[in-house]
Formats: C-alpha cells, sequence, structure tokens
C-alpha cells in the first residue's frame, strides 16, 4: 500500500501551490498519447533516415572496410565513415577517448563503424548490416583481474583517507578483523524512448537538433565541433525524454552528432532512432564494480580501521569515470564513521561500450560495501546487524568527518531509524522471524534495516550553476524557461510550482517551456540530483528581479514608492496596505510604464570546495538522508525468493510536492531493487553483450513490487538554503533497495544459526542464491564434522 504523508498539515507558502501535491504537468498529455517525445515531431519534407553498421569483434585493428554493398543497396543516399568529419573527430565529454566513428580500431563488440543514410528507416538499417568490416583481432580485456594485470586505467588512480598511515597498524592490533570482497553488477538503462535525434540544417552552416538528452548544451558543443563552426551556429531543443537515468547524459551526442553530419552534407533533416536491440549493444551501462574491504572493529562492533579498494570497470573510455569513481569512495562510508580508514578507486579500461552516468552515479556501488562490513561485523560477533549499524552512525561517540574531511551535519539517520524502527515493529519482527526459521524447513525469512546518506551537488563544481529566462506578457501569463530536462521526473512541474508561488498566481498561469540552448546557455546536466536545486534557485531569483519591477511600479501608482518592499503578491493580486490590484490588471500597466517584463536568473551552489590532490573538502551542499526495511523469503530448494514487505522513510527537506516526491521514491527503489536482484547483465567469452533484449535481461515487473510497500515523509525541512528548504529526490532512495539485498543475505545466514555472512555477488538471482545457500549449508555441516571429532 502506498502511503502519503498529511498535505493538510504541511506548511504552504503563498496562493497553496508549493508543499502541495500537484499533478505531474504533462499526466494529462501522456495518458492521452498526446505528449510529443522526438520521434513524434512532425518530419519537414524530404526528412532521411541514418542507422549505424557495428562492429562483430572486441578489440583489433581494421585492415579494410569495403562498403560498396552500403552504397548499392535499395534507398541509400549516404554513406559515411569517420573520414568524412570535417570537424573533431573524438566526442570524449571530458576527455578524449570516444571517437564518433571506429578510428583504425574496434575497442568493443559492436562499435559504429560508418553511418548510412537512406530514404526509409528500414532500408536504412538493412543497408548497415552489409558492410564489410576486416579487422585484424587481439585478444579482450573483458574483467578486472585481467585489467589489473595488464595495468589497463582510463584514468589514474586515487585514493583518500583520515590517518591513512595508522590504518595497518590499527588492522594488526585490532582485536577483530574482517575481510571481504563484493562483485556488482552493472544495469542497463532500459529508459521507454531510446536514443533518438533530428537534425535539421537551417541557413547556411546553421543547425537545429531535437534530441533526447540530459544535457542540450553539451550535445551543442559536440554538434558544433564535428561540424567545425561555432556554438552559435547550433540550436538544441529538448521538450521531453521517456526516461534517461542517467543514459542520456553523454550518450545522447553521438547520433546528434551523426545525424548532424549526414544532414549537413545532404541538406535535408535526418532522424537516427536506435533500435532497442542496437542501443542495448553500444550505449554505456551502469559500472560494474569489483571490491574489497578490510575492517578492525572492538568487542562492541565498533569500526576502528577501514581499507578499501574500489574497482570500477569503465569499459573502454573514460567518459564520466573519473568522477563515478570519485562519488563510490565519497559513499563508500554511507552513514558510518570508518575510523582510520584508505580508500583507493581504480578506474579500469575494459573491451566493453563505456560504462557512464547511472541514477546514483556510482554511489550505490561504494555504498554497498559500508553494509557489506555491517553485516560481516555482526555476523563475526553473533549480535543484530542493526544494533552495528546503530553502533558505527555519524556522532559525538564515533566521529563526525568522512574519510575525505568533510563534516556531517545536521545528521538524521539516527532520528529517522529510530522512528522506522518503532512504527514497522523491527524487534517484535526479528523475534517472529527467527522462529519462523527454526520451524520451517524450506522457505527461510530474511530481515534488513538499512540507511542511506547521500551527497547532493555535482562533485564538478563548475558544473553546480543554472540559468533561467523568465517571460511575463500582458494577460499575466508567464512562461518560463530554464537550464534542466524534463525526463518523467517533474522537474517541469516542480519550477512551475515555484514560478507560480513566488508571483502569486495560479499554476495555469505558467508555462514551463522546451530546454532551449538559444534561451539559457551554457547549462549543466540535469543529473546529481540537482534539477531542482539548481534550476529552481536560478527560476526563483529571475521571479524576485522581476516582482521588485512590478512592486516598484505598484508601488508608485499609489503614492507610496518608499514601501515597494512591503508589496506582497498573493491570490492573484498585488497587496500593498489597503490597496490592491489584480496581477494582470499590475502587467497592463507596468507594460504602459514602460517596465521589463522578461528577466534572467543566475545560481551557484555555496560553500563547496573540494580539494581533490588532498582529498580533503567539502564536495557535496548537503546529505538526503533515508531508512529501508525490507522483508523477504526464501525457497531453499530453488532459489527463489519473493520480496515481502518494505516500509521507507524518506528525507526530502520540506517536500516541494509530496505526491511527486513519493513516487520518485517508490520508482527509486523498484529500480534498485532490479539492480540488485534479477537485473544481471552477460557478455560471452568474445565480450559481445548477450542480454540484448527483453527476453534476456529482466527488469521488474509490476508483479514484482512488493505487497507492503509503505513510504513516508521525514518532513524535516534542509537547514541549507536550498529552494523553500527541499531536498533533492531523483537518486537518494535509489539505495533503499540494499536492505533487499541486506534481508536476502540474513535469510540465507538463518540456516548457520546466523552465524556466517552468506558470500552473495549481485545482482542476486535465484541461481546466485542457491549457490550462497549451498556454501553455507556446505561450510555448517564441515563444521558439524569439526565439532564430532
Amino acid at each position: 500500500m502506498r502511503k502519503l504523508i498529511d498535505t493538510a498539515s504541511t506548511t504552504t507558502e503563498n496562493n497553496a501551490v508549493v508543499h502541495v501535491s500537484s499533478r505531474h504537468e504533462s499526466a494529462v498529455r501522456q495518458v492521452q498519447g498526446s505528449a510529443n517525445y522526438v520521434d513524434d515531431i512532425v518530419e519537414p519534407q524530404g526528412t532521411l533516415y541514418a542507422a549505424v553498421g557495428l562492429s562483430s569483434c572486441a578489440k583489433g585493428l581494421i585492415s579494410s572496410l569495403n562498403l560498396d554493398d552500403v552504397r548499392a543497396s535499395e534507398g541509400v543516399v549516404d554513406v559515411v565513415t569517420i573520414d568524412d568529419v570535417p570537424g573533431h573527430k573524438d566526442i570524449g565529454p571530458v576527455f578524449e577517448g570516444d571517437p564518433l566513428l571506429a578510428n583504425e580500431e574496434i575497442k568493443f563488440f559492436g562499435q559504429p563503424v560508418f553511418a548510412v543514410l537512406a530514404t526509409s528507416v528500414q532500408l536504412a538499417r538493412q543497408a548497415a548490416t552489409k558492410g564489410q568490416i576486416n579487422v585484424v583481432e587481439s585478444s579482450p580485456v573483458l574483467n578486472a583481474n585481467a585489467a589489473h594485470q595488464q595495468q589497463m586505467f582510463v584514468r589514474p588512480t586515487h585514493r583518500f583517507g583520515q590517518n591513512s598511515a595508522q590504518v595497518q597498524p590499527t588492522l594488526d592490533d585490532s582485536t577483530y578483523s574482517e575481510e571481504g570482497s563484493l562483485r556488482i553488477g552493472g544495469q542497463e538503462h532500459m529508459y521507454l524512448e531510446g536514443q533518438v535525434s533530428l537534425a535539421i540544417p537551417d541557413e547556411e552552416d546553421r543547425m537545429k537538433i531535437y534530441t533526447s538528452s540530459q544535457h542540450p548544451s553539451e550535445v551543442q558543443k559536440l554538434v558544433a565541433e564535428v561540424l567545425n563552426v561555432k556554438l552559435h551556429r547550433v540550436m538544441v531543443d529538448m521538450r521531453r525524454m521517456g526516461g534517461g537515468f542517467g543514459g542520456k547524459e553523454t550518450q545522447a551526442a553521438q547520433w546528434a552528432c551523426i545525424a548532424a553530419l549526414l544532414a549537413s552534407r545532404n541538406k535535408c533533416a535526418v532522424k537516427l532512432r536506435l533500435p532497442r536491440f542496437t542501443d542495448m549493444h553500444v550505449t554505456g551501462k551502469r559500472h560494474p564494480f569489483e571490491n574489497h574491504f578490510e575492517v578492525a572493529f572492538d568487542s562492541t562492533g565498533k569500526i576502528e580501521a577501514t581499507r578499501m579498494e574500489i574497482n570500477g570497470i569503465c569499459g573502454h573510455s573514460p567518459d564520466l569515470s573519473d568522477a563515478i569513481v570519485d562519488r563510490a569512495m565519497f559513499h563508500a562510508d554511507n552513514g558510518y564513521f570508518l575510523g582510520v580508514s584508505d580508500i583507493v578507486g581504480h578506474r579500469l579500461q575494459t573491451n566493453m561500450v563505456s560504462h557512464t552516468a547511472y541514477r546514483g552515479f556510482g554511489g550505490p556501488q561504494g555504498m554497498i560495501m559500508a553494509e557489506a562490513m555491517m553485516d560481516k561485523v555482526a555476523r563475526a560477533l553473533g549480535v543484530d546487524p542493526l544494533s552495528v549499524r546503530k553502533r558505527n552512525l555519524y556522532g559525538p561517540s564515533t566521529g563526525t568527518t568522512t574519510p575525505y574531511g568533510m563534516e556531517v551535519e545536521h545528521n538524521l539517520l539516527p532520528d529517522m531509524i529510530d522512528e522506522l524502527e518503532t512504527k514497522a515493529q523491527y524487534w517484535q519482527r526479528r523475534e517472529a522471524i527467527t522462529q519462523f526459521n527454526r520451524t520451517s524447513p524450506i522457505i527461510k525469512k530474511g530481515l534488513a534495516l538499512t540507511p542511506v546518506k547521500f551527497g547532493i551537488s555535482f562533485t564538478a563544481k563548475h558544473l553546480n550553476q543554472a540559468g533561467a529566462l523568465v517571460h511575463i506578457y500582458t494577460d499575466g501569463s508567464i512562461q518560463v524557461n530554464h537550464g534542466g530536462t524534463e525526463m518523467g521526473q517533474g522537474l517541469h512541474t516542480k519550477i512551475g510550482q515555484i514560478a507560480a508561488n513566488e508571483f502569486g498566481v495560479g499554476l495555469d498561469m505558467i508555462e514551463v517551456t522546451s530546454t532551449r540552448t538559444d534561451k539559457v546557455p551554457n547549462t549543466s546536466p540535469t543529473a546529481a540530483s540537482s534539477g531542482t536545486d539548481l534550476n529552481g534557485k536560478a527560476v526563483q531569483n529571475a521571479c524576485l528581479i522581476l516582482k521588485n519591477r512590478l512592486a516598484s511600479c505598484f508601488a508608485k501608482s499609489v503614492g507610496q514608492p518608499e514601501n515597494a518592499d512591503s508589496v506582497v503578491f498573493v491570490d492573484g493580486q498585488l497587496v500593498l496596505g489597503e490597496h490592491c490590484i489584480a496581477f494582470a490588471d499590475l502587467v497592463q500597466t507596468a507594460y504602459f510604464e514602460r517596465v521589463s517584463l522578461s528577466a534572467s536568473g543566475f545560481y551557484k551552489t555555496p560553500k563547496l570546495q573540494y580539494n581533490r590532490d588532498t582529498g580533503e573538502g567539502r564536495p557535496f551542499f548537503y546529505f538526503a538522508y533515508g531508512v529501508s526495511m525490507s522483508e523477504v523469503s526464501i525457497d531453499t530448494l530453488t532459489g527463489e525468493y519473493t520480496v515481502d514487505k518494505v516500509d521507507i522513510i524518506h528525507d526530502v527537506g520540506k517536500s516541494l510536492n509530496p505526491a511527486i516526491d513519493i513516487g520518485q521514491i517508490e520508482g527509486a527503489f523498484i529500480q534498485g531493487m532490479g539492480w540488485l536482484t534479477t537485473e544481471d547483465l552477460k557478455w560471452n567469452k568474445d565480450g559481445k553483450l548477450i542480454s540484448e533484449n527483453m527476453a534476456t535481461y529482466k527488469i521488474p515487473a509490476i508483479g514484482d513490487t512488493p505487497p507492503h510497500f509503505n513510504v513516508s515523509l521525514f518532513g524535516r525541512k534542509n537547514e541549507e538554503d536550498s529552494i523553500y528548504h527541499s531536498k533533492a529526490v531523483g537518486e537518494p532512495p535509489f539505495m533503499l533497495a540494499i536492505s533487499v539485498w541486506c534481508a536476502l543475505k540474513d535469510a540465507i545466514s538463518s540456516l548457520s544459526g546466523y552465524t556466517q555472512d552468506p558470500q552473495l555477488d549481485t545482482p542476486a538471482t535465484p541461481e546466485r542464491i542457491l549457490d550462497a545457500l549451498g556454501k553455507v549449508q556446505s561450510l555448517q555441516c564441515s563444521e558439524g564434522v569439526r565439532k564430532a571429532r
């Protein structure tokens, strides 16, 4: 059951348009099928269609490329290779390494080598299969061990820690110490709308791009560089995406660039839409990781020292892997003080598609290691894992400084854990489950309560900025444009609420328009859960400029120019003492008084300062918190399992829109559960992705939703000066699903009387569950034989 907070008791701002549940601005259109995505845009006359030809090996040098059959194929108009690019051939977003099309060498199985333009989608895709790509193959590197052995890294290794020189002596002298390793699987983005771009050439060398991208400004930059024109010649328009999850932060640019290249050469509109099969082969995934830890602790379970090695499997190029592995390292502590610490992160190069951003951006792959350590300590001491978790939370009795030197302020986890522990009856259910497991020979139940502490801000400081443009028209209606992109998460809805609240008008007076590079320039990607934080503040600042102008105009009109600061915008009116005027009427007055009714706003996140060379500073503006309790049942004969009950309390500060926030939490949890349980990426020995469609790659279905699924908001305002003291909600709840993985381990551990911490790599498929069960039972038998002797 879904549990909403009582919005009637939620404090609201002017006109009751924020801190209340308003439906998504596109909800009706999406249900009706009238919401336009890129593939729905009416195509210009003469539009042609592109497709890409792919490599059929993972590594090697191209010895020859024969495209005669491609050119001769029915309907083909043009064929291009890397040699046809007039400008930059590499489209790496931060560091080089991503050629637009293969440039002499093959780096991964399925790498685009050429592109074809034809009169229909079908003819283009048929022609793309006819290229003869001859490659002198060599052995691909496909796993972490091989990458380490061959010293293959996409970026230099990085490390940080508190008093790291003391880690080894503490490990040597500690009363207790444990170690463990974990293989963490990747994840396919599986957005509903695949990668698609429409390029329309304009006068001379100008180009319009319609694309499904989280980063229109980057698409603008890369298209301009590929075409060898200035950025102001390229306009990118992005109204909405059918899902992104990070998979359209950098990955959308390649298809826009190819479409633009073909459009420029042929002076016609070009659309490139990848079929799902191709999309899964050529776009990056969530990074798989292989991590290891050593931990020292005392008899109470308090951690004294931690050493952790983080290995991100990055694929063939850097893409965003430097920052992704950084964030995994930043979140290896989760909500716990790790004692003296040494955390090292490797960015391993493999002959796979270049892995990329995904909801959490490396944070989940680091955070799960903290929970693995808590379970390991608990089993070693024979105590409940929740007791160990609470024992090690940041606080006066442990410490308040992270391994990277940031102070943990305003820590909500102790209160949130206490609340969920009581509300969801953790200890009563623990006792009942332990009793059930003693008497149930086949089905075993597990229970876990885990926290989330997630840092909010881009770790690349310069990205923490945003712009906005607000117009007021003479009928009082308002148009808002900002640098964020709408991908279903409700960003435009919240932006509309912010603008309506500032002007004291209804939501029907606000129109949030497509993200366009010719309206708000140099925008950051909509990522890092910062879309509302950054763009909401920028919109608010633009509104404040306009409000000052309008207030001055009104105060002057009633003979009180000195009281402009006292004007209130509320209920569609401006009020100053006993004077009031309808908002639309005042706008008319302002227009005739030649007051500017358009303003741009800008915002940059304060307090950020992180020195990567020393590994110390404040990379985050604040932390968002959450706690989740999951109960599972495992069939010990088959390894199959169900997630029976989930209870969540999540911190979104002072929620701008409770319904949207709870929807984000629910969706993130289910997506995180899929990552940890069913979504199993598989490559064969040749480096080919074989989980390449919906038949071989399983995302959670509606039937996988827990029957008991309660989500509530913590309801405490953000202590930092965020927009209306709200908090980010996009990524943090994804990691609430780690409680499912811990609960599965708990159920398996029950076979040992909760003395063993089972090895359970992710995703925890039934096959892996069955293997873990077998190993626990085998160890128990061996222990029994030893004791009998």
